[in-house]
C-alpha cells in the first residue's frame, strides 16, 4: 500500500510541511507502516485505522522511528478524511491521548486539533548550555525575558525565544551532539522562536531525532508552545496567535494557536492540501 502526500499548514503544495497519510491502515504491522514512512521520506506520516462512526486509531512514523503525537500529519490526515467523507467532527486515538480534530470547509478544508493538556517546565542550565553549544550559540543570543522551558503537548520540546530575528534565520547546528542530546532528554524538536509582537511569532523546529534537520511545521510544538505561554503567565483570557514557520526554508507554514486561561489543551489550525504525484 502507498500513501497519500499531503502538504500542512498551507494551501500551496510547495510550501507548508509534507506529510504522508495512508487513510486505512487496518491489518498493517510495525514493520510495514515503518518501512511506508521510510519510502515516503517525509518527517512523519500518519495511519489511521478506523475505529468508529468518524474515530480512528492514528499512529506517526518518521522514517526512523514510531512517534507518540505529529501535529501536521494529524492536520493532514484530517483533511484527506474531510475530503473523502465530508467535513465535521473526527476524534483520533493517539499514543498521546484523545485528540479531537473538526474540520470545516471554506475555500478550502481546515482542520482545527485540539490537544491533550499541556504542561511546561523550567529547563536546566545543563539542557539549556548542551543546546546552546550544538548550536553554536550563547546566553547572549536568547532574549533573558523568555525562560527557557521543556513544554509538553503530547511529546517534549525544548523552547528556546531568541534576542533577533536574525539569530533565527542563522541556523547551523552540529546534528549528532543535539541528536543524543534529544534522544537522552525524550525531546521531539526544539522550538526556536522569535516573537515578532503579541500576535505573530517567528519559529524553526530542528528534528534530528526523526532524521530531518529542521521541520518546517511542528503542530504538536505549536501546541506546546501556548502550553508555555499559560505557564508563564502570559495567557490571561482567550488568546490567538499566528506561529509563522518554514520560512528560512522556503516552505512558510501558517499555523493558528488558540490558548484559553482555563483550558490546558491548545488549538491549533491549518489547512492542508494535496501534492500532486
Amino acid at each position: 500500500m502507498t500513501g497519500l502526500r499531503y502538504a500542512a499548514f498551507t494551501t500551496d503544495p510547495t510550501t507548508g510541511n509534507p506529510a504522508g497519510v495512508v487513510l486505512d491502515a487496518s491489518g498493517m504491522t510495525d514493520v510495514e507502516m515503518q518501512r511506508i514512512a521510510a519510502e515516503i521520506g517525509y518527517s512523519e506520516t500518519a495511519f489511521a485505522v478506523p475505529a468508529g462512526d468518524r474515530r480512528f486509531a492514528v499512529r506517526y512514523f518518521s522514517p526512523l522511528a514510531e512517534v507518540a503525537f505529529c501535529g501536521h500529519a494529524t492536520i493532514a490526515a484530517a483533511v484527506a478524511l474531510a475530503e473523502r467523507d465530508g467535513p465535521g467532527d473526527l476524534l483520533f486515538d493517539t499514543k498521546a491521548g484523545e485528540v479531537p480534530v473538526r474540520t470545516a470547509s471554506r475555500e478550502t478544508v481546515i482542520a482545527s486539533l485540539t490537544s491533550v493538556p499541556t504542561r511546561s517546565r523550567p529547563a536546566t542550565d545543563e539542557e539549556v548550555e548542551r543546546t546552546l553549544a550544538a548550536l553554536h550559540w550563547t546566553r547572549a543570543d536568547l532574549d533573558p525575558a523568555w525562560p527557557a522551558h521543556v513544554s509538553f503537548a503530547g511529546n517534549e520540546h525544548l523552547v528556546l525565544t531568541t534576542a533577533t530575528r536574525d539569530r533565527l534565520a542563522a541556523l547551523d547546528y552540529d546534528f549528532e551532539p543535539l541528536q543524543q542530546l534529544m534522544l537522552e532528554r525524550g525531546w521531539t524538536t526544539l522550538q526556536l522562536v522569535w516573537p515578532e509582537n503579541e500576535d505573530v511569532v517567528h519559529a524553526r523546529d530542528p528534528f534530528p531525532v526523526g532524521g530531518v534537520v529542521e521541520d518546517p511545521a511542528t503542530g504538536a510544538a505549536a501546541a506546546a508552545y501556548g502550553g508555555y505561554l499559560r505557564a508563564l503567565g502570559k495567557v490571561t483570557a482567550p488568546r490567538r496567535l499566528l506561529i509563522v514557520q518554514g520560512e528560512d526554508m522556503g516552505r512558510r507554514s501558517d499555523l493558528t494557536v488558540d490558548i484559553d486561561p482555563a483550558d490546558a489543551r491548545v488549538t491549533v489550525t491549518g489547512a492542508a492540501t494535496l501534492i500532486p504525484s
